[in-house]
């Protein structure tokens, strides 16, 4: 059978308005049916089933699109050897997506669609063990922490030195584990380009109730050991020799950085323009850095940016407005991070004057993700609050 683009596009979009309910659906379905499996994920759910059904939404909507589709797949079959998946597990989680959309698409469901649902499945599933299968780097590395330097009262810029050499490309990410929260695992940008020594560096910001970020930027301290998963994403730097727009926002800039290192590191001479913005200008967390890469490179220009603070004397305003604020930017590449609304605003603002979507570089899974690391912990109390009242029997 061929498969149906259409008709699980057209089943899914019945189960998107009542996403949290399906995937919780769906996790209750495989931990019913494979108990052992609830122990290879995180204590609160919250995050994993976000995750779950933005990978779903993913892939339906690529399936017109082989390429990027397999591209894709075979990234997350990689990155999922870090907890431990094997084929086995493939069936269990099949079994339950089906019986998940099958159920909450009841009304419309037909064995045609369950066919598709059936097809597509079986094809995302092969595409990812084989991926996994076929790759030689390890699931995860063990870093230590040689450098941690603690920039603002809630940012830190962290040092690691993995135990075997990592190949990575600027721009990409990594997902880290500490020993505080066991299989709890949240995706840092590397703030670097490749180094000889192999060393990587992280811009983390703690955010209040976050697991892993409060952890590394308190807790965290030089010897200790993190484990990294593989490196991913596709925000990587340009193939062209046009002048670069960089917009970055709060710890957004660490991938902008790797990329403009890297640049620099080349040898091309493009113009770069580095925009990098924040709330108040204390949290302008790395700018003898950048004053330092701008010093050396004399075809950067670094441009802070704060929104709320009206004591500063620089530049001051909302960054998609700031954008807008210089000359057309339809020569260049742009690379666009930091938080969700930011991005896609100013995404949006870079359409309208001429540039085109080709060129505009962005990774949706790169952008600020903090405030998931604050969900779960608030889920997870949650939780613990209704299950404390169950015994009470109140």
């Amino acid at each position: 059978m061929s498969l149906n683009p259409r008709l699980v596009k057209e089943s899914f979009s019945a189960v998107e308005p009542v996403a949290g309910k399906a995937a919780a659906y769906f996790y209750g379905r495989l931990f019913t049916q494979c108990p052992h499996m609830r122990g290879m994920f995180p204590p609160g759910m919250s995050v994993q089933r976000d995750r779950l059904f933005d990978a779903l939404t993913r892939v339906v909507w690529m399936l017109d699109s082989p390429e990027g589709l397999a591209s894709y797949l075979a990234q997350l079959g990689r990155d999922h050897r870090k907890y431990g998946v094997s084929p086995e597990h493939y069936t269990a989680v099949g079994s339950a997506l089906l019986a998940t959309m099958r159920h909450f698409a009841a009304e419309i469901w037909t064995g045609e669609i369950e066919a598709a649902w059936t097809e597509a499945y079986a094809m995302a599933a092969k595409i990812m063990i084989e991926a996994a299968a076929s790759e030689s780097t390890p699931p995860w590395w063990l870093a230590e922490v040689i450098d941690h330097e603690t920039r603002t009262r809630d940012i830190a810029v962290l040092t690691l030195r993995p135990s075997q050499r990592m190949d990575f490309v600027p721009g990409q990410y990594v997902t880290v584990q500490t020993a505080r929260w066991p299989r709890v695992w949240r995706r840092f940008s590397i703030a670097n380009a490749p180094r000889a020594d192999g060393t990587l560096r992280l811009h983390v910001r703690a955010v209040p109730g976050g697991w892993v970020s409060t952890a590394l930027v308190r807790h965290t301290r030089i010897g200790d050991q993190l484990l990294l998963g593989p490196p991913v994403g596709t925000m990587t730097p340009p193939r062209s020799d046009r002048d670069l727009l960089c917009v970055a926002g709060g710890t957004g800039l660490a991938p902008l950085k790797a990329v403009i290192e890297h640049v620099i590191a080349s040898g091309d001479r493009p113009n770069i323009h580095l925009l990098f913005g924040v709330r108040h200008a204390r949290d302008l967390y790395d700018m003898p850095d950048l004053a330092r890469m701008e010093a050396a490179f004399p075809w950067l220009r670094v441009i802070p940016v704060v929104s709320d603070d009206l004591a500063y004397d620089g530049m001051r305003g909302r960054l998609p407005n700031v954008v807008e604020r210089f000359h057309s930017w339809a020569d260049h590449e742009a690379y666009v991070c930091g938080p969700p609304a930011m991005v896609n605003e100013t995404v949006r603002r870079l359409r309208h004057s001429g540039v085109p979507l080709s060129r505009i570089h962005r990774d949706p899974v790169q952008c600020d993700t903090a405030q998931k690391d604050t969900a779960q912990k608030d889920t997870a109390q949650k939780d613990t609050a209704q299950k404390d009242t169950a015994r009470r029997g109140v």
